[in-house]
């Protein structure tokens, strides 16, 4: 829809402190105000997020008609929140839903719709109170969100068949949806534990609140979650959109083609093509020293050419002395550049659910590495559903840690360009990159649903009605 509305549309999107979050939120925020030109879009951040987005220039690479708005530094600061996980999350439910609706009752423009992320638990009762349709946006896997969707029906962690029998068994099996036959039983365990009994209380209460709202935004694509997708639409009981995959293309334009003005882009251009591993665990979840030392002797052994993103200066230093000429390690890099660069051949990733996207949008195969949360429903998929990558957390020892020898001859397996199996999970990847890339041009399937979404928020479709009681 390139044409203007007769009167403007505002729309304020809320996403969930976190830069997981705040980037597909930023990407469904362009796609929207690109969608129709009547829209207008305020994003709301905190003071920090602001300040960090503004570092990294965000704010002058956002279309005219999308501004960001802030409230105050209610939560912990986004520097060192993983020291205590769960109290973040707690202050985010208590405190920042308050603000937040602060700024709602003081826009000089009354909103007509609220995007807000799915794990905010205030979000849909903020726009339900105020009559603003409220459409929720899950960042993650539509797989994922059909599994939390019935966390009602997920077995008990200690049921008679013990770790060791629910290993093999499929979640399909308490919930009727084959889709979810990939993820594992031993995959869920973890939400089970102490350690996450209060997050968990508080996903039952996002998903309860979730039938409230009046749609669901997916950053995922049909094609790539066509199960899962069928499966959320037959039990919400309010439209779904698929805008996804949520790839911030603006990165590979243009000026802000920034791997040029890289020191590492002469390294990368001098390697041959597919023989570089790249390595990132994300900017959040932290993995323990000693698996990272399992992982840097591994990559040692298989002599493969790897390029390594670590931010700690310490681990940068030891993983370069223990690389050699063989591998380079860099405290930043542009993930999406690095990964559509002809020298990388396969990805070592915790798969979160961003980085997930980009290697399927560059076609780039997955050596998985997950380490909580949604990565490792994650991980499942990019192994037993997609076949495009190889999932570590079955090799892991009782102590939890992969070994270097099983590290080394996974990194072998995935990087050996004449290896049966290798070739077919960069078929395979090659298939799912086209997809990706069809599904968001003009006419593909998600470039159909955001316009869908986009003339349903101008034409005030969405009924706050329907489903808020």
């Amino acid at each position: 829809m390139a044409t203007a509305a007769a009167s403007r549309r505002h729309v304020v999107a809320v996403p969930y402190p976190g830069r997981g979050h705040i980037n597909p939120m930023l990407v469904v925020c362009r796609q929207l105000a690109a969608a129709d030109a009547g829209l207008a879009v305020t994003v709301v951040v905190t003071e920090e997020w602001h300040a960090l987005l503004a570092a990294a220039g965000v704010p002058a690479t956002l279309p005219d008609r999308v501004r960001l708005a802030t409230i105050p530094n209610v939560i912990p600061s986004e520097h060192g929140r993983g020291a205590d996980w769960v109290g973040f999350i707690e202050a985010v439910h208590a405190k920042m839903g308050e603000p937040v609706e602060r700024l709602l009752d003081r826009l000089e423009r009354r909103p007509d719709a609220v995007v807000v992320d799915t794990y905010l638990t205030w979000g849909v009762a903020a726009g339900v109170a105020r009559g603003i349709p409220v459409c929720s946006l899950w960042t993650m896997p539509a797989t994922f969100f059909l599994a939390l969707y019935h966390l009602d029906r997920w077995p008990p962690a200690d049921g008679p068949e013990g770790e060791e029998g629910q290993s093999c068994k499929s979640l399909d099996q308490y919930i009727p949806f084959p889709v979810l036959s990939s993820v594992k039983c031993s995959d869920i365990k973890i939400f089970r534990s102490l350690a996450l009994e209060l997050p968990m209380k508080r996903v039952a209460q996002v998903f309860s609140n979730l039938r409230k709202a009046q749609c669901v935004l997916f950053v995922s694509f049909c094609e790539l979650e066509s199960g899962a997708i069928n499966g959320i639409s037959q039990v919400l009981p309010c439209p779904i959109y698929t805008v996804g995959p949520s790839i911030p293309l603006m990165s590979l334009e243009g000026n802000s083609d920034k791997i040029q003005r890289e020191k590492y882009s002469d390294w990368l251009d001098a390697q041959p093509k597919n023989s570089v591993l790249y390595i990132s665990f994300g900017s959040y979840v932290s993995m323990p020293s000693s698996q990272l030392e399992e992982f840097a002797m591994g990559l040692h052994d298989s002599a493969v050419r790897f390029f390594w993103v670590a931010r700690d200066k310490a681990v940068t230093t030891t993983l370069q002395q223990i690389s050699g000429d063989k591998g380079l390690v860099v405290p930043w890099c542009d993930q999406l550049k690095v990964l559509s660069h002809s020298s990388v051949g396969g990805f070592l990733s915790h798969c979160g659910w961003n980085s997930t996207l980009e290697a399927v949008f560059t076609g780039v195969p997955i050596l998985a590495s997950p380490v909580a949360w949604d990565q490792l429903v994650n991980a499942r998929l990019v192994a037993d559903e997609w076949k495009i990558g190889i999932n570590l957390w079955e090799q892991r020892r009782e102590d939890g840690i992969v070994s270097r020898a099983r590290i080394s001859a996974a990194v072998t397996k995935l990087m050996d360009l004449g290896d049966v199996d290798s070739l077919e999970m960069r078929r395979r990847a090659e298939e799912l990159r086209k997809a990706s890339h069809s599904a968001i041009q003009e006419g593909g399937s998600s470039w159909r649903s955001l316009n869908s979404f986009a003339r349903d928020v101008v034409e005030g479709k969405l009924n706050v009605a329907e489903n808020s009681q």
